[in-house]
């Protein structure tokens, strides 16, 4: 079974978002149910620093041994931060999805709207 925190929101996309301690600014990445499905990932596209864009809309791609799944902004915002991490290692997404494996901070420019609560996400996972 997949591991869901409690305290993230998610989206049907299986993207999670955590708040920082910035004001406005939100941490994604994707879930361990995601990471899972996935396999072995061996490359991420990260967004760009500085990037619009908007909820719903593609923003990256991780690559797997199995195949390439596309990232899918969870919030509205800009790009404030990248994991840069990840080029060298994509790895962590596997072992750490909601850590090390996080992907970027999004300054967010409007309403939060279709986020799932750590049950609801559970739901449709198990």
């Amino acid at each position: 079974m997949s591991s869901v925190p409690s305290n993230l929101q998610y989206t049907k996309e299986h993207e999670w978002v955590a708040e920082t301690s910035a004001e406005n600014v939100v941490r994604v990445g994707i879930t361990d149910f995601a990471q899972d499905a996935l396999g072995d990932i061996v490359y991420i596209q990260l967004p760009k620093v500085g990037q619009s864009v908007s909820a719903g809309t593609v923003c990256g791609e991780v690559e797997s041994t199995k195949s390439v799944s596309e990232i899918f902004a969870p919030v509205s915002g800009t790009i404030v931060a990248i994991n840069s991490d990840l080029d060298a290692a994509p790895e962590a997404i596997n072992s750490d999805p909601y850590g090390a494996g996080w992907i970027a901070e999004i300054e967010v420019s409007g309403p939060v709207t279709d986020l799932m609560s750590s049950a609801e996400y559970g739901a449709i996972t198990a």
